[in-house]
């Protein structure tokens, strides 16, 4: 395939995941107001929390699906392809008992969440257990779901991965709506979703099996294969643990050394500016699979494709972000309130800022990950969160919300600066893939 066609594909890729990450969204917007109206308050809060343990669950696969991925763009179309069904069923099975262990630890922990941690209405405690006893049942489907994905990923099949994804996204939402014509019964939602959440596990599964009748037998087991696999995860993993904790820090220390209204002025701004790293994000996950692939054998191609994107992600960011940066106060006003537009109008600025430098940040990671470095970017996350505390802390107290947002953008900008430095010694062929 030439490279003009193939960048056509990529540039397909991208399009079938923004529509794909972007249609539940859209869902949510149109209704959420309506499950708050029929549902009520609180059952809507706790199925707010029903969504987050669903989606959460899919970040401890231990980075195994990222790992698969990796591994297996690596052999496509190679004398190593023989190596792929080892590959494809023991991150599967490894992923399938973390799921299993997830889902025991939510079902004896759930009585407890219920009537002590998350303080449930005694009217709602009966049906919030069980619907968290019900979610324990998806957790090993949610956490493997990761590995045939990631299987289809690294063959570049994005189109049937949103496939799956986008009726997923749909009936996260539509199906509490629509059970809520006939019950609100927050377990009868909860089962809906698990079921859901099967069903895209067995359509995930088929494709698989059906466009890739090589991964149907398991294969030799090979040590050094299974440890790279772990290896690898494990790096991904510590990033996976470390990353959120970068991004909710700073609401953290308002709380303690401001105020809980505070928080408020700082959130919305914060969650709305960030969802423009969707854009990056749908990206980079088109990217890595292709940037492992071309990393060992064609060095010329992985640096056009990375400059590219830098190039092309630069130019729509630039835009997005001066939209939001020039019309956020007017925004704010019209959106909520003018009180709550004069106190958060500089967050959002600010934050417009870190988010343009964050997104080369992604691409300069995912490559430095496709060159199979896992471990630097674990480590520089490490290195963040020690260095990000002192000054959070600092323009936090000195500055309040606004110093907040100037915290991270100022880590954000430190933390792009290093990954792009490292991603142009990948390029050089100064640092070498360790898998």
């Amino acid at each position: 395939m030439s490279y003009e066609k193939h960048n056509k594909k990529l540039a397909r890729n991208v399009v079938w995941n923004f529509v794909g990450i972007c249609s539940p969204l859209v869902l949510a917007v149109i209704t959420i107001p309506r499950l708050v109206d029929v549902l009520g308050a609180p059952r809507f809060g706790v199925l707010t929390l029903v969504w987050m343990v669903v989606g959460y669950f899919g970040v401890f696969d231990m980075g195994l699906g990222r790992s698969l991925t990796k591994l297996v763009s690596e052999r496509i179309d190679t004398d190593q392809n023989h190596e792929i069904p080892f590959l494809v069923w023991s991150a599967l099975t490894l992923m399938i008992g973390l799921g299993i262990i997830g889902a025991i630890a939510i079902a004896l922990l759930a009585p407890y969440f219920v009537s002590t941690l998350l303080k449930i209405p005694d009217t709602l405690s009966g049906e919030t257990t069980s619907a968290f006893l019900y979610l324990s049942l998806s957790i090993p489907v949610v956490i493997s779901s990761n590995a045939l994905r990631g299987i289809l990923e690294a063959y570049q099949e994005f189109g049937l991965v949103n496939i799956v994804r986008i009726p997923l996204g749909a009936i996260t939402f539509l199906g509490p709506l629509a059970v809520s014509y006939y019950t609100d019964s927050l377990a009868v939602i909860a089962l809906i979703l698990v079921l859901a959440r099967l069903a895209s596990w067995l359509t995930y599964l088929f494709l698989c099996l059906k466009k890739y009748p090589l991964i149907r037998k398991f294969g030799e087991f090979q040590l050094d294969l299974f440890v790279s696999l772990l290896s690898f995860g494990g790096w991904m993993t510590i990033s996976n643990l470390v990353g959120p904790l970068l991004l909710y820090l700073g609401r953290f220390f308002i709380v303690a050394m401001i105020s809980a209204e505070a928080v408020a002025y700082f959130v919305t701004p914060y969650e709305v500016v960030s969802k423009l790293l969707i854009i990056p994000a749908v990206i980079v996950s088109v990217l890595f699979p292709e940037f492992s692939r071309l990393g060992r054998d064609n060095p010329v191609r992985i640096r056009q494709l990375y400059w590219n994107s830098i190039q092309g992600l630069g130019l729509v960011m630039a835009i997005c972000c001066s939209l939001v940066y020039f019309y956020s106060e007017i925004g704010l006003a019209l959106w909520i309130n003018e009180e709550f537009s004069i106190n958060g109008y500089a967050v959002a600025q600010i934050l417009a800022v870190g988010v343009f430098i964050n997104s080369f940040g992604h691409i300069a990671q995912v490559l430095v990950q496709g060159s199979g470095r896992p471990d630097i970017t674990a480590k520089i996350h490490l290195t963040e969160l020690i260095l990000y505390v002192p000054y959070l802390w600092y323009l936090t107290s000195a500055y309040g919300i606004e110093g907040a947002a100037y915290a991270w953008s100022i880590r954000v900008l430190i933390s792009t600066c290093v990954l792009m430095y490292i991603a142009n010694k990948c390029l050089s062929g100064s640092i070498k893939s360790k898998y």
